[in-house]
């Protein structure tokens, strides 16, 4: 079944989600032989959203490591409702929403630039120790830094487009 609607829920005593846009067109090394997006690479367009957002608020991949932290995927899903084909002009929307574990629950959009809705998902990803590969089980230092940033506002102006 497709999903329209939020895959996670925003508590009322929690900071609104942090969200991100950036735009682009669909290459020709992204397509089948149909000349359509092929349907694995949709994952790949979350992740590009998805590592802008978490670069703007301190998350970067070169911060995991300096905190010796992983962030490795536990959960990916995808619900597709329009194909995208070449050359076409798309965006995508990461949205990050609060929660208190040690976690990030990240959903998706997809939208051709006439507002069509392409596709909608979400990731989930585990914080884990690099040197143990063993979970968090309480919210790392570089995660709650991050949390009382968004906590105290200071990403109030993170909704922002990109173009790419």
């Amino acid at each position: 079944m497709r999903r329209r609607q939020h895959f996670f829920t925003h508590e009322a005593d929690t900071p609104e989600p942090l969200e991100l846009t950036i735009h682009r067109t669909l290459r020709f090394s992204e397509v089948d032989a149909l000349a359509i997006a092929w349907h694995g690479n949709y994952l790949r367009f979350f992740e590009e959203a998805h590592t802008e957002l978490m670069r703007r608020i301190g998350l970067s991949y070169e911060r995991y490591f300096s905190a010796q932290l992983g962030a490795p995927v536990a959960q990916a899903h995808v619900d597709y409702h329009a194909p995208l084909q070449l050359d076409e002009q798309f965006s995508v929307t990461a949205r990050l929403f609060w929660n208190d574990g040690a976690r990030l629950n990240v959903e998706y959009e997809i939208h051709k630039e006439d507002g069509t809705l392409v596709a909608t998902g979400y990731t989930v990803q585990m914080f884990i120790e690099l040197g143990t590969r063993q979970p968090c089980l309480a919210p790392p230092p570089l995660w709650a830094e991050c949390q009382n940033r968004w906590r105290n506002g200071d990403f109030a102006d993170l909704t922002i487009s990109d173009n790419n």
